[in-house]
C-alpha cells in the first residue's frame, strides 16, 4: 500500500482537528457504540474460572495476560451484563491509566468485564474504532482531558459517550484497520526484539556483578571452602564478616507526624525515603524536613558516602550511595563508617545478593526485612585495596552496558512514538491509505 493525502478536506467539528477529509463524518461515540459499566463490586478471585478483565490487563490498546485473575461463574451478577464479546472494547475509567483501552480478541469471548467501561460498536468497524480510541485527538485531547476533574483521574459514561470521533466509509475503515494491523504489527515486532535485547544486556550486567563480587577477576586463584552452603567456595585470601562487625554505624530514621507543617514547611534537610533509592548514586531526594523534625524525632543526619538499602515493601533491596547529607524514614537502613569494606564494593555486593535478601523478608503483601537481618548478613570480600579495584572495574564495565541499554531503550521509545503518530495520522485522515 502507498500513502498519500486526500484530494479535498473540510473544516472539522472537532476542536482539536483543523480539518478532515471532505467525505468523512463526525459523530459522538454513543451514536456508533453501546456503552455500559462492568462489575460494581469486586468478586472473589480464583486460579481458574471465568477470566476477569481489569485495568491491569489493558496496556496501550492491547490485552495483556500478566496479572489475569478468574472468578466463579456463580459470582457474576448477570443482570449487570458484564459478559464480553469478541470485538468489544474495554476502556479504563479511573486511575493512572484512565482512557486506555483494548479490543477483546476471540480468545476472551465470554470473559467478564471488571470495573471499567465497555464499548460495543454497532455502526462502526470495531478494529478501526479501537485504533481511533488510541489516537491523540481522542485519547489525549478529549478523554484524558475530561478525566482530570480531581486529583484522581476519572472518566464517566457521559464523558466517554459525548467524545467526538471522525470516520470514513465502512470499506475505508476496514482498509485502514488492515493497514494499521500490518504496520503496527511490524513496529511491535521490532519493539519486542529490542526489548529482548535490552533484557539480555541486563542479564549480562547482573552476571558480571555476581561473578566479580564473589570470585574476583583472577580465575586461577586458589579457592577454599567457605563452610557456608550459600557462599560455597571462595578465593583463598578472601574473608567473611558480618555487616554488624564491619560498620561503626548502622541505623535508620522515622517519619515525622504527617500533616504537621512545623516538620515539613520550608524544610531544608534532606529526608530520604525508599522511593528515592535508585540503585546508583543518590544526588537528591523528593522531600525535606525542618530542624524541628530532627529535634523532636531524634533523627540522625547521615553523610555523603554512606550506603542506604530499602527494608520494606515493593522497593525492598533497592540500594543507593549517598552523594548528599540527609536523614531517612524508618524503611531505610543506613550503613556508615567501615574500615574493612569499600562502600562501592558493598553497593555491588548488595545488588548481587538482592534476591537472597528478599528471600529473608517476612510479612504478606508488603514484605519487610529488619535491621537485624541486614546486620547479620555475611559478606565475603578480599582486602580493601582489591575491593576498590573490583569496584572500579565494575564501574567501567556496567557503565558500558548501561550505555548500550540506554541506546536500545531510546530506539524503543522512538518506535513507540512512531506507532502513536502513525495511528493518529491515519485515523484522522492526514494520510490516505489506498
Amino acid at each position: 500500500m502507498k500513502i498519500e493525502r486526500y484530494t479535498t478536506y473540510k473544516a472539522s467539528e472537532v476542536e482539536w482537528l483543523s480539518e478532515i477529509p471532505k467525505k468523512w463524518k463526525v459523530k459522538r461515540i454513543k451514536d456508533v457504540s453501546g456503552i455500559r459499566y462492568g462489575l460494581s463490586q469486586p468478586p472473589k478471585y480464583l486460579e481458574e474460572g471465568l477470566p476477569l478483565i481489569r485495568a491491569t490487563n489493558i496496556e496501550k490498546g492491547k490485552l495483556v495476560e500478566k496479572g489475569l485473575v478468574f472468578i466463579n461463574p456463580d459470582d457474576v451478577p448477570y443482570g449487570r451484563n458484564p459478559i464480553l464479546n469478541e470485538n468489544d472494547i474495554v476502556v479504563v475509567r479511573s486511575g493512572a491509566y484512565t482512557a486506555d483501552s483494548a479490543i477483546i480478541p476471540k480468545k476472551y469471548h465470554g470473559a467478564i468485564a471488571g470495573f471499567d467501561m465497555v464499548l460495543r460498536p454497532h455502526k462502526i468497524h470495531a478494529k478501526y474504532f479501537s485504533y481511533t480510541l488510541l489516537s491523540n485527538y481522542l485519547l489525549k485531547d478529549q478523554l484524558i482531558l475530561s478525566s482530570f476533574r480531581a486529583a484522581q483521574p476519572h472518566l464517566n459514561k457521559e464523558e466517554l459517550g459525548t467524545a467526538l470521533i471522525v470516520y470514513p466509509s465502512l470499506s475505508e475503515q476496514k482498509a485502514i484497520a488492515h493497514y494499521l494491523d500490518t504496520k503496527t504489527g511490524q513496529i511491535d515486532r521490532k519493539i519486542d526484539l529490542l526489548t529482548q535485547k535490552a533484557a539480555l544486556y541486563g542479564d549480562l550486567k547482573q552476571s558480571l556483578i555476581n561473578e566479580t563480587v564473589t570470585r574476583g577477576l583472577d580465575k586461577s586463584v586458589l579457592m577454599k571452602d567457605s563452610e557456608s552452603e550459600i557462599l560455597g567456595k571462595i578465593p583463598e585470601h578472601w574473608n567473611i564478616n558480618k555487616l554488624s562487625q564491619s560498620f561503626g554505624q548502622i541505623g535508620s530514621g522515622t517519619t515525622p507526624k504527617s500533616g504537621n507543617e512545623v516538620y515539613y514547611e520550608d524544610g531544608s534537610i534532606n529526608w530520604i525515603n525508599t522511593g528515592d533509592l535508585n540503585d546508583g548514586i543518590l544526588n537528591e531526594c523528593k522531600r525535606k524536613v525542618t530542624p524541628q523534625a530532627l529535634i523532636d524525632h531524634s533523627l540522625n543526619i547521615y553523610p555523603v558516602g554512606a550506603i542506604v538499602i530499602a527494608m520494606y515493601g515493593a522497593t525492598i533491596g533497592k540500594v543507593s550511595i549517598l552523594n548528599i547529607n540527609g536523614c531517612t524514614n524508618q524503611a531505610c537502613c543506613v550503613l556508615n563508617k567501615s574500615k574493612t569494606l569499600d562502600i562501592k564494593f558493598l553497593f555491588y555486593w548488595f545488588i548481587s545478593r538482592r534476591n537472597f535478601i528478599i528471600s529473608l523478608s517476612y510479612g504478606g503483601g508488603q514484605p519487610n526485612i529488619s535491621q537485624d537481618t541486614i546486620k547479620s548478613l555475611r559478606v565475603c570480600a578480599p582486602p580493601i585495596s582489591e575491593q576498590k579495584a573490583l569496584a572500579d572495574y565494575l564501574d567501567t564495565k556496567t557503565a558500558q552496558i548501561d550505555q548500550i541499554i540506554h541506546i536500545i531503550n531510546t530506539q524503543i521509545e522512538k518506535l513507540k512514538e512512531l506507532r502513536k503518530t502513525l495511528i493518529n495520522d491515519v485515523v484522522t485522515g492526514k494520510i490516505k491509505v489506498v
